[in-house]
């Protein structure tokens, strides 16, 4: 039994870790955890409301790997469309070689407007915030940064449910956000 409700949790998430490293393309769900620990669905429920919580607990260390990953691949990016252009293409291309961050959109992507949910907004702003842009000098306030990422992430979620027949090389979808995307971003005042 766990001393308290920190090891419990604890417990929880490396059953649900487990389970995502056995497999990888399959969320783990609530039903599976409880299984896993010989506990009742009810004890998870407890610590995590859906599976939907319990898989962003699950994927937490992913997706902090994967914004330091992003982070370093921005680290020279202070143009605003070209940060903007990198962290769309390069979050999609890594959809593919990155179990848990395909499963946290395609969870998200399952009901439309959890793409815009207040935690893959979050996800999207650190994305943002870690990038060497002055956004501020670009004429961005945190309102113009909250609707920034929202653009992103609809634009992500646009690909994801369509990539295009055929489907754009890492290189025609750069020219195709550059061309379409990256003149939006690139302002120097709050549009009125």
């Amino acid at each position: 039994m766990p001393i308290d409700d920190a090891a419990a949790t604890a417990r929880i998430l490396d059953a649900a870790r487990q389970q995502l490293r056995e497999r990888p393309g399959s969320a783990p769900s609530i039903a599976q955890v409880a299984d896993r620990l010989c506990v009742t669905r009810q004890t998870v429920y407890r610590y995590f409301p859906s599976t939907h919580a319990l898989l962003i607990a699950a994927v937490d260390e992913g997706v902090t790997q994967f914004l330091n990953d992003i982070a370093d691949h921005l680290r020279n990016t202070s143009d605003p469309a070209e940060a903007v252009i990198e962290g769309i293409a390069f979050t999609y291309e890594q959809l593919a070689h990155r179990s848990d961050l395909s499963l946290l959109i395609a969870a998200s992507t399952s009901t439309p407007n959890e793409i815009t949910s207040d935690t893959a907004s979050t996800f999207g702003r650190s994305m943002l915030d870690r990038t060497p842009v002055d956004w501020a000098a670009a004429g961005y306030d945190d309102t113009d940064l909250d609707e920034l990422v929202e653009m992103m992430l609809r634009t992500l979620q646009s690909f994801i449910v369509d990539p295009g027949n055929p489907a754009r090389t890492p290189t025609e979808l750069r020219s195709y956000l550059r061309r379409w995307i990256g003149r939006a971003v690139l302002r120097t005042a709050p549009v009125e």
